[in-house]
């Protein structure tokens, strides 16, 4: 089975799998290694470890399509590719569903922001116009080569217009043919408990740790129809967590040794990276 095949049975069986973000190849091998069974190739990540910057429409396609060529040469789950805004206009938005499927993306998820666009959980959002918003969506769904390429349709209208303006909007991009619906930023917990009740297709939960959306464990967004619970930066919290604490430590006692409570052993890491393979690979080739 390809992988979108596997993505699209992933979500449509309603049962709340959770899919962390990757920011890199080395993350991506990580989540892979752990047995999770899908990755979300996470712009907010790419922009924070690649520029050191906020989530604040400073990425572009080539860079999220070559994050996303990276990954997929390294692991082989389904990915989920964030695509922000689609980078433009209707026709750039044809433009980036063709650089993405070709960069190995199984699902791109399109957002209704005003370009540039910032964090889901970030104060002063906009969004454009529910007819430009749906033109989009048609304009990705028409855009794919191959029918088994997922489109989800994210939008952020709760925090400008409401609950229920959030709601007809995403009712519209699945009528315009989104596969997937991700309605941002919910703030409450029965308004969580509504989506999958007044909603029709396969949905996302975002669980951002530390925003605005209440954290639900995902055995109860299973029970309630969520097909994916993302936690799109708990990787890259955590791995701030780890260097932050690792370089304390060597700041302060002036050595580290190999200890797993603080860094990873060196062999561990060379597993990781697929040493013993290339070693191989190199026996076989001299």
């Amino acid at each position: 089975m390809s992988t979108r095949k596997q993505l699209r049975s992933l979500v449509e069986a309603r049962r709340g799998v959770i899919v962390p973000g990757a920011f890199n190849a080395l993350s991506a091998k990580v989540i892979e290694d752990l047995g999770y069974e899908a990755i979300y190739v996470t712009g907010a990540g790419v922009t924070n470890m690649w520029f050191g910057m906020p989530d604040q429409g400073f990425m572009g396609l080539h860079e999220i399509a070559d994050h996303t060529a990276r990954i997929r040469d390294a692991v082989d789950l389904p990915l989920i590719v964030d695509a922000d805004t689609g980078f433009g206009n209707a026709l750039n938005v044809r433009h980036t569903v063709r650089v993405l499927e070709r960069a190995g993306a199984d699902c791109i998820q399109l957002e209704d922001q005003v370009a540039p666009k910032r964090c889901g959980h970030f104060s002063g959002k906009e969004v454009i116009s529910t007819e430009e918003a749906v033109s989009k969506i048609k304009a990705a769904v028409d855009a794919r080569h191959d029918p088994d390429f997922l489109i989800m349709a994210r939008t952020d209208a709760c925090a400008t217009q409401g609950f229920e303006a959030a709601l007809e909007r995403a009712q519209l991009f699945a009528q315009a043919g989104a596969d997937i619906l991700f309605v941002e930023a919910v703030t409450t917990a029965d308004e969580i408990r509504a989506l999958p009740r007044r909603l029709g297709k396969p949905q996302l939960m975002n669980m951002v740790i530390g925003g605005k959306t209440p954290i639900f464990g995902a055995d109860e967004l299973g029970r309630l129809g969520y097909g994916i619970v993302l936690y799109a930066n708990a990787a890259l919290q955590g791995a701030v967590a780890g260097m932050q604490k690792a370089l304390t430590v060597l700041r302060d006692s002036r050595r580290v040794d190999e200890d797993p409570a603080l860094v990873v052993p060196f062999a561990e890491r060379q597993r990781l990276v697929g040493k013993p393979d290339w070693d191989a690979l190199e026996k076989r080739y001299t």
